[in-house]
């Protein structure tokens, strides 16, 4: 039985890391979409301070090229990210279907002892009754 306790503690860490790295993954992504947004309101404010919007204007700004290209790195990442996402949740789906497996298994085990103890408790009440029974005749 501490092997199977051991092997639950195990599963059970196994989820939680699992949880903890989907978790850190949506945090990421949530951040990547705000940097995203704030880098496309950068841009329009240098477009409009600058008055071209335009992209292929030779005058285009130059701070507004970076932050595009930085904008699309970071939609590449972004993209990864969910790519990394769905694994990680499927990780976390084989890793709780894990768990449950053997949780099931120590359950299915209690129950057997525990119908093995009453089988013994009623044998032994059994064979008290009788006693009692063959003295009181």
């Amino acid at each position: 039985m501490k092997s199977r306790d051991s092997l639950i503690r195990l599963k059970r860490f196994q989820v939680d890391e699992k949880r903890r790295q989907l978790s850190q993954i949506e945090t990421m992504i949530a951040e990547f979409e705000r940097m995203i947004s704030d880098l496309e309101d950068q841009i329009v404010a240098e477009q409009n301070r600058v008055g071209i919007h335009d992209i292929t204007h030779f005058a285009y700004p130059t701070f507004a090229k970076a932050a595009i290209g930085r904008r699309e790195n970071l939609r590449v990442s972004i993209k990864d990210l969910e790519d990394k996402l769905e694994q990680a949740r499927d990780e976390l789906s084989g890793a709780v279907e894990d768990l449950k497996k053997i949780e099931l298994i120590e359950e299915r085990d209690q129950a057997r002892e525990r119908a093995e103890k009453d089988e013994v408790e009623q044998a032994a009440l059994d064979e008290m009754a009788a006693r009692r029974h063959a003295f009181g005749r």
